[in-house]
């Protein structure tokens, strides 16, 4: 039970902070005509997330912590994807609905799985977090513990497309979304200089 605890408290730490992959899936549940119509983004970021933290509980966490090259190398494809989100992100204008159509479930799938797997933050949070952390338990406990992780995901995903909506229907207007999108971008590209600082 204590391996469980741990693996939902350690997960909901990681997931909480705002973030690309977050972002993503909120404004899904807040452009959207129908609630239904978000689960493609929300279900794809936690398949996604599932599979992380599946590859890092069982074993990539000590490769990819064992070359810096490859840490490096995930980090700056990672900075270079964060500095074009921030950008799409500014540019969006949810205020004017006419010209911000909701995206048709295929294009949901590949932004929730971009945001998701090329995201530097997301992989090495997993990666370097959930990972290492993982290798305290052993058998039963292990599985516990990677449960917990993937529960959290799953939960928090679902979470936020239903806040996203919540939203709508409190700001018919898009002058919120635009302000959440606007402060979002902002720190998207504070990440993004977070991770250059690291690199140089």
């Amino acid at each position: 039970m204590e391996a469980f605890l741990h693996g939902m408290i350690l997960a909901f730490g990681l997931i909480l902070p705002l973030g690309v992959q977050n972002v993503f899936v909120f404004s899904q549940g807040a452009t959207q005509p129908h609630l239904v119509r978000a689960l493609p983004a929300s279900i794809t970021a936690s398949i996604c997330d599932t599979l992380l933290i599946l590859l890092a509980v069982f074993g990539l966490s000590i490769i990819v912590l064992q070359f810096e090259w490859l840490r490096i190398a995930l980090m700056s494809v990672g900075l270079l994807f964060l500095l074009y989100m921030g950008y799409t992100i500014w540019r969006s204008n949810p205020a004017s609905a006419d010209n911000n159509e909701p995206l048709p479930v295929k294009k949901q799938i590949l932004f929730a799985v971009s945001v998701s797997l090329l995201n530097p933050h997301a992989i090495l949070d997993t990666i370097g977090v959930i990972g290492t952390s993982a290798l305290k338990y052993s058998g039963r406990e292990q599985m516990l513990f990677t449960a917990a992780c993937v529960l959290i995901s799953w939960l928090w995903f679902f979470g936020l497309i239903i806040a996203g909506a919540s939203l709508k229907r409190l700001d018919s207007s898009g002058k919120l979304m635009n302000i959440f999108n606007k402060c979002s971008a902002i720190f998207i590209w504070g990440t993004a200089l977070y991770l250059l600082s690291g690199l140089v």
